[in-house]
């Protein structure tokens, strides 16, 4: 599980709601996804826009996922460092790269750290992929469409991506 952003077009001047879609990451106009593949890095799901400047965690929150982690118990997922509070409520099912040692730390123990880090980061790179994959398509590089549909225009990309990553 992971979140990607994709610049979108500046809301027009004096609206309410302007400063939402400034990403806090990119310091552009933003709309953000989250997105769930499989192992093999098929998009399962890509759901739960909003605007730039919400973090990934309270979009998790908001859709309702943290519920289906207490309905299905059995489910797992990697997760990046975005999503640590997920990890403090659901420990056995969601596992994150763990927390920087501090610098007196011994080297073996920063070196068993980075060994940790790196292992995870290999198991989650299906998911970054297929974001990647989803961001090669023209449409997703830049939105120039209007905002409102967005959502459509990124669940439809992702769709066609999951069905190609299907076919591989």
């Amino acid at each position: 599980m992971d979140g990607t952003e994709v610049r979108v077009r500046r809301p027009r001047a004096n609206n309410p709601g302007r400063r939402a879609f400034v990403s806090g990451k990119m310091r552009q106009n933003t709309k953000k996804a989250t997105v769930v593949t499989d192992g093999q890095g098929r998009t399962l799901w890509a759901g739960a826009f909003r605007p730039g400047r919400m973090h990934d965690q309270t979009a998790v929150k908001t859709e309702g996922i943290c519920d289906l982690f207490e309905q299905y118990p059995q489910v797992r997922a990697k997760v990046d460092a975005g999503y640590r509070g997920l990890v403090k409520q659901f420990p056995d099912q969601v596992q994150a790269p763990p927390l920087k040692p501090k610098k007196d730390t011994p080297p073996e123990e920063i070196a068993a750290w980075d060994a940790a880090r790196h292992q995870q980061s290999s198991e989650r790179i299906c998911v970054e992929h297929a974001n990647a994959e989803h961001k090669q398509w023209r449409t997703l590089q830049r939105y120039l469409g209007r905002r409102e549909f967005f959502d459509e225009t990124y669940a439809a990309v992702a769709a066609l991506v999951s069905d190609r990553a299907a076919e591989r």
